[in-house]
């Protein structure tokens, strides 16, 4: 097995694997809110690390350079993805797990949903 066989099983492996756990998180978490906090880490880390061992697998520099602008959209895009979801579920005012923690934007937005 060579290096970069080794390479693409390694981070193919680890993408898979926190796929597998953002899916738990899906299924375990109780509420909206931590289900896609989950779902945007561990799901971000799985797609970086399948798309790793895609680049390592073909051993092109073309290839690996096009999966790491790949990697780069995924880090800006799914943070704001996440963001926009929790943010659509508190306007629609999707309950969240009982805690004791302030909800600190109680009052803050106005009827359009932007913030007051």
């Amino acid at each position: 097995m060579t290096i970069l066989e080794m390479l693409t099983v390694f981070f193919a492996t680890v993408g898979v694997a926190f796929m597998l756990l953002a899916s738990f998180g899906v299924l375990r978490l109780p509420d909206l809110y931590t289900r896609v906090h989950a779902v945007g880490k561990a799901g971000t880390l799985g797609v970086i690390g399948v798309l790793l061992g895609v680049g390592f697998y073909f051993g092109s520099l073309l290839v690996l350079a096009k999966m790491l602008a790949l990697i780069g959209f995924f880090l800006l895009t799914s943070p704001v993805a996440a963001h926009m979801v929790d943010r659509a579920a508190y306007l629609t005012k999707v309950k969240a797990m009982p805690s004791k923690a302030p909800d600190e934007l109680a009052g803050r937005y106005d009827e359009r949903g932007r913030l007051s």
